[in-house]
Formats: structure tokens, C-alpha cells, sequence
């Protein structure tokens, strides 16, 4: 057995974990309800939103989380830990709830997306593995349907498993991007786990292999006469690439009663060959041969082939899609906002000079507000087991403009937090990965406005609250600051 197959994902967690879980139990705070939330600061690519995913892999870990007897063993070689503790690790199981949005969510920046309600050791170790999961698929799903927007409707595929940062950046980046709206994978790992459609052509190598590319064209048309897409760029698009692959058409598909399906452009000026390339197809008869393109594609490359009026019918988009690289970290972050106190939960925050580093504290709900026309007009923050009305007018806070008279009108409510895992183990049916993609994609035409889609200058999505969540926080805040004034 490999390190690979044989590796226990418990142990991935900062360290720090492990010492203060030890610190809680050596001090009796071991079984301390405690409260965690997830939220994240800023949209990457300053953008006007973000998608929530990677929820599924977040429950199947806290539901197999445990500790080998070589996980212990290797705790115990840090001469940290006393035994009594190391015992206890040995039949540790996670036993918390766990509220959460739907994965696909439209998301924005300060808001819960996720709310851990533990006891102290229990919430503290599953904070990295958390953490990892949401940054990593939400930050490749959002790029994604940055992508795919930029493609205005034509298809997009992964093809960045070579880029990716090792083999679970590939497969799950490629699960992340099918939630964001590309069309398939070329990782089959991805395949073959998330049941994501596979694509892929033909290889450089391929026709460098065959004495000449007419040779290495032909024999490809016979493996794969009924999905033949030709890779045309290996020596001379225009003078040899897309002649022979017309020869193959005509010499060796069309007898057969085949089509060409596709050629396949991976370098040089993609917008001035697509356009050559579409007339030289035409001028064949092949109208209904599609034009894919890849190399270094992005949703900023895309919108600049297609502003020139570039000829292409589908993107195979790589190391920009996997690895996000014009902005590679997401950063979702896991704060305690309260600690229980008998039946109750006292609410804690995070003071800081900077004020968006000031957390939002204690047990909430998150709602997203609908205009009349079902359209997103904001999302707000009410107490866990607050009520309110939203059949007459609702006076809210704008907590950047608290001053402001600011009400809610013929509008409604859909409460976001979900509870998915109770005492441990899940209470909700997750659903298919392609009914995950079909949310975002009826969220973004459906309910969230164009206007924050756009890439350049996006409406900013707003973030309110109810009056008596604002009044909670802000007595909170000057409790706390007084107190730290002595």
C-alpha cells in the first residue's frame, strides 16, 4: 500500500490544534460548548460574489474522523501530550452540529457560510481540514464561472490537472469547476468520482510521432472516426495543420459517411488564426466543424479573443482555471463568536483598529432578501431564534451607514443556514453534484443582479441587519473596548 492510499485526512491540521485541544482538556474545558463560524473577508478578482462549495467533502470527514493508533503514537513522540489525553484521542469522534449554506450558494464577503456548534476540542480540531476544503473549491469554483461568463455561452473545459498544485488540487479543482459551470474534465480521476463528463483530443506527441502530420491525422480519423478533433497547431496552422486536416476530411471521414468534428488550436494568435482557420473550413464545406482553443486561457484572455472577433466554438482552459492565478488564495477564515453558558450562548467578538476585522458575533441566521420580482437585494443578519415580519414594511440596519432610515418593502425571506450534521453524523440528503451546478446556474439568471456579475466595478452585494442583532453587536462592542480600558 502506497503513503497515498494509506494516509488518515484527520491528520491534516495545523498543530496548533492538537496543543490547545491538549490545553482545553489538561484545564477541564474539554466539553465547553463552543460556537465557530466560517466567512471570508473579500470576493477574489474583486468581484460581486463568490460560490460555496466544498461542503460534501467537509461532511464526509467530520464523519470519519479518528485517530490511528500510529496518529497517537506519532503524537506521543512530540513529548508534548500526556497519556491520559493520548487515550482520549484514540476513541475521539467528532460530535458536533454543523449548520451550513447549500453548496452552489451565491455568497458574499463577512457572512456565516458555515457554523460549527461543539465542544471546545471538538471544534477546535476540525478547523484546518474546514478551512482547506472551503478555500480551495470555492475560490476554483468562482474563477470558473468567471470563465464560463466571459465565454458567453460557449463550452469551457478543464484541462489543468498538469498545472494543479498535486493530485487533490486536480481532482477536486475539477469538481469545483463543474459546480462553477464548465461542461467537463480532462482529469478522469474527476471522471470517474464526481461522474463529471471526460473530454480530451489528441497529444503534440501524437503527430510528431508519425513520419509527417498528414500520416498522424489519418490514423487518428481511423481509431476515432465519429470524434475526430485534430490537433493543428504542432508545426504550421495554416499552411500544413488545417490543409491536412481537411485532406483527412474529405480523404478518409467523409467516405466513411464521418465528420470532421473538431481542430484544435494551442498556440501562436489565437484570435487571428480562429479567424483564418474558420474561412479556410468554411470555404470546404466544413461549416460544422467546431474551433476549440487553449493555452493560458482566462476569463481576461477569452473576453479579449472574443472582443476581437475571434472564431471559436470552446475554451480547454488550464493553469489559470486550477490553480486561480490571478488571485490564488480565497480567504475564508474560522472564528469563535460564542461560548455556552448552561442552556444559553454569551456572544464573543473580535475587536481590531481595522474595523472589517471586526467579527460579527454569537448564534445567527443569515437571510437572503427578494424583492417582488424574486430578485436578491440583500442578505441579513437576525438572532438564531429571532422573528420578524417582512409582510409590511421592516426597518433594517445598513451597519456601513447605521444612521440611514433604511426598511424592507413587499419583499421576502429564505433562511440560508441549514442544519447538515447533528451530533456527528448528517441529517440532510446532499445533493448530486450536477444539481449542485444547476443551482448556481438558476441563482446567477435567476436571482442575483447582472450587476454584480459584471468583472469591472460590481454593485456590492449589501450585508444588513435587524435592529436587534445591530443593538447586540454594538453593546457588545463598547462592553468589550471598555473593558480592555480598564
Amino acid at each position: 500500500m502506497t503513503q497515498f492510499d494509506s494516509r488518515n485526512i484527520s491528520m491534516m491540521m495545523d498543530f496548533y490544534e492538537m496543543t490547545m485541544a491538549n490545553g482545553y482538556f489538561e484545564t477541564g474545558g474539554e466539553h465547553s460548548r463552543v460556537a465557530f463560524d466560517v466567512f471570508y473577508r473579500r470576493n477574489p478578482d474583486s468581484g460581486g460574489f463568490s460560490i460555496f462549495a466544498g461542503l460534501e467533502q467537509i461532511i464526509d470527514y467530520v464523519e470519519n474522523m479518528h485517530f490511528t493508533k500510529d496518529d497517537v503514537e506519532y503524537f506521543r513522540a512530540q513529548n508534548l501530550f500526556s497519556d491520559k489525553f493520548l487515550n482520549y484521542l484514540e476513541n475521539f469522534k467528532f460530535h458536533g452540529d454543523i449548520y451550513a449554506f447549500p453548496e452552489g450558494t451565491i455568497m458574499y464577503p463577512n457572512e456565516p457560510i458555515m457554523t460549527v456548534i461543539a465542544d471546545l476540542i471538538d471544534a477546535q480540531l476540525i478547523e484546518t481540514a474546514i478551512l482547506t476544503q472551503i478555500n480551495h473549491q470555492s475560490l476554483i469554483a468562482t474563477k470558473a464561472r468567471r470563465i464560463v461568463r466571459a465565454a458567453e455561452g460557449r463550452l469551457v473545459s478543464d484541462f489543468g490537472a498538469r498545472r494543479a498544485h498535486n493530485f487533490d488540487a486536480a481532482i477536486y479543482g475539477a469538481r469545483a469547476a463543474f459546480i462553477g459551470g464548465v461542461i467537463g474534465t480532462a482529469t478522469v480521476a474527476a471522471g470517474q468520482l464526481f461522474n463529471i463528463p471526460i473530454n480530451g483530443t489528441m497529444a503534440h506527441s501524437w503527430v510528431m510521432y508519425f513520419k509527417n502530420e498528414f500520416e498522424a491525422f489519418k490514423r487518428y480519423a481511423e481509431v476515432y472516426p465519429q470524434s475526430t478533433t485534430l490537433l493543428v497547431d504542432t508545426y504550421d496552422v495554416i499552411h500544413s495543420g488545417i490543409p491536412n486536416a481537411i485532406k483527412v476530411a474529405k480523404e478518409v471521414l467523409e467516405p466513411a459517411g464521418n465528420r470532421l468534428k473538431g481542430v484544435r488550436i494551442d498556440s501562436g494568435d489565437l484570435a487571428y488564426l480562429s479567424k483564418k482557420v474558420r474561412k479556410m473550413l468554411d470555404d470546404a464545406g466544413l461549416n460544422d466543424c467546431k474551433i476549440v482553443v487553449s493555452n493560458s486561457l482566462d476569463e481576461f484572455t477569452i473576453t479579449s479573443l472574443l472582443n476581437q472577433g475571434a472564431e471559436i466554438n470552446s475554451f480547454g482552459v488550464g493553469e489559470r482555471l486550477i490553480t486561480a492565478r490571478s488571485e490564488p488564495v480565497f480567504g475564508a477564515v474560522y472564528k469563535i463568536v460564542a461560548v455556552g453558558n448552561g442552556d444559553n450562548f454569551e456572544p464573543r467578538i473580535k475587536v481590531s483598529e481595522n474595523v472589517e476585522k471586526i467579527t460579527n458575533p454569537g448564534l445567527k441566521n443569515v437571510y437572503r432578501i427578494y424583492d417582488e420580482k424574486g430578485h436578491a437585494v440583500a442578505d441579513m443578519l437576525a438572532l438564531m431564534n429571532e422573528k420578524f415580519d417582512l409582510s409590511k414594511p421592516f426597518r433594517y440596519i445598513d451597519p456601513v451607514k447605521p444612521w440611514k432610515q433604511r426598511e424592507f418593502i413587499n419583499c421576502t425571506a429564505k433562511k440560508l443556514l441549514r442544519l447538515y450534521v447533528k451530533d456527528g453524523k448528517r441529517v440532510e440528503n446532499l445533493p448530486t453534484l450536477q444539481e449542485i451546478r444547476n443551482y448556481v446556474k438558476n441563482q446567477l439568471d435567476n436571482e442575483i443582479w447582472q450587476e454584480e456579475q459584471r468583472f469591472e466595478n460590481p454593485h456590492r452585494h449589501y450585508l444588513d441587519m435587524t435592529p436587534n442583532y445591530y443593538e447586540m453587536k454594538m453593546n457588545l462592542l463598547y462592553k468589550t473596548r471598555s473593558q480592555l480600558n480598564g
